[in-house]
């Protein structure tokens, strides 16, 4: 049995690696795990959320180049870890500046102002900088060029730091919703499939009484019931999404149970559990990866609308959902790239879930070769 499972498992590895669509978007997941894990070492802005504001800069194109002055604050203590996986806590000021001069051991700078016209003058002193030993190292060590690659949103913000945080609630909302999914929808549906009778007609009258509510207002009402919040939305869409899969199961279900090796198992005297376990789940869960990797994609688009809506993650949390809620009026206002760029980076990802789960379903169809 252990040999013919590993061979069917290589045969599908095998049928898979031929799949070229399938292959590409299982590399591109991958790198965007990896982009979504070390966020803010990739992001230009490595503050908390990314949340760097400068409003004099607000809503310019991508490729904008401006001088920054960076004032420190005194104290500043970080954790070099905390800060790896969740970004900094703000530590110093930034201040777009247009020009800058030292004079009597001070720094005049003019600040930087959207509407072209001449900003504001402003003058600080050597003791404000503490790497400075005298006023001329401040333009060196203080003042630098910073580039916005994806230009800055309506806030200031680097849209490129945002972008980068905000995959990890798309792909987080899709591990933990499944999850949560998988768990109730296996359990159900093996209870259903298994034991029929009333039991499966009760599991089976819950599954559509949830199937027939739109699956967005059934997310939007649990979200108001559990409140507004990161976690919220993932146990939400998480339990509006196990009655495909217990669907599936149940229909997995009735037709293994009916197997020689199943019946011979309870012969022998195997509890339920143990049988349902090791015997029945394990050889029905082929088509439950697939509808997975659907549901993975179906999470994110849900979450998108939940953000964009105002009930998802909550702001200064980046998403791409709430990037695009606060931008679509621009699309009218010749900067469409500010919705556009966040609305492409959806499609994508999940048209990678989509296009994987085809792969999967073609590698694991007994009937093709």
């Amino acid at each position: 049995m252990k040999n013919t499972s590993t061979s069917l498992t290589k045969l599908t590895l095998q049928k898979f690696k031929k799949n070229g669509w399938g292959v590409f978007s299982f590399l591109f997941l991958c790198t965007c795990i990896l982009v979504a894990l070390f966020a803010y070492v990739l992001a230009p802005d490595n503050s908390k959320n990314a949340n760097q504001m400068h409003l004099s800069i607000q809503s310019k194109s991508p490729g904008f180049k401006v001088e920054m002055l960076t004032i420190p604050y005194s104290a500043a203590e970080n954790n070099s870890f905390s800060e790896l996986f969740f970004g900094k806590n703000n530590t110093a000021t930034e201040i777009p500046i247009s020009n800058y001069s030292i004079a009597n051991n001070s720094l005049q700078i003019i600040e930087y102002n959207n509407e072209g016209n001449e900003g504001l003058e402003k003058e600080f002193n050597l003791s404000l900088f503490p790497k400075a030993s005298i006023i001329s190292e401040v333009s060196e060590l203080y003042i630098s060029e910073k580039k916005f690659l994806l230009g800055t949103d309506k806030y200031g913000r680097d849209l490129l730091s945002r972008m980068l945080i905000g995959i990890r609630i798309s792909l987080a909302i899709g591990f933990v919703s499944v999850f949560i999914s998988l768990i109730i929808g296996v359990t159900m549906g093996a209870i259903a499939g298994y034991y029929g009778g009333k039991v499966d007609a009760v599991i089976m009258w819950l599954i559509n009484v949830t199937w027939s509510i739109p699956t967005l207002l059934l997310v939007i009402a649990i979200t108001l019931a559990l409140g507004k919040g990161f976690w919220q939305v993932f146990i939400a869409v998480g339990l509006t999404m196990w009655v495909e899969v217990a669907r599936v199961v149940r229909g997995q279900v009735m037709g293994v149970k009916q197997m020689q090796y199943v019946k011979a198992a309870k012969a022998l005297g195997f509890h339920d559990f143990k049988i349902i376990l090791k015997h029945i789940l394990p050889n029905s869960m082929a088509p439950v990866i697939i509808i997975s990797a659907a549901n993975f994609a179906g999470a994110i688009l849900i979450e998108s609308g939940l953000s964009f809506l105002g009930i998802g993650a909550q702001p200064p949390m980046p998403s791409w959902g709430g990037i695009i809620k606060d931008h679509y009026s621009y699309i009218i206002l010749g900067k469409p790239y500010l919705a556009i760029i966040p609305g492409l980076a959806i499609m994508s990802l999940v048209t990678v879930f989509v296009l994987i789960g085809n792969a999967l379903r073609d590698a694991m169809d007994v009937k093709t070769r």
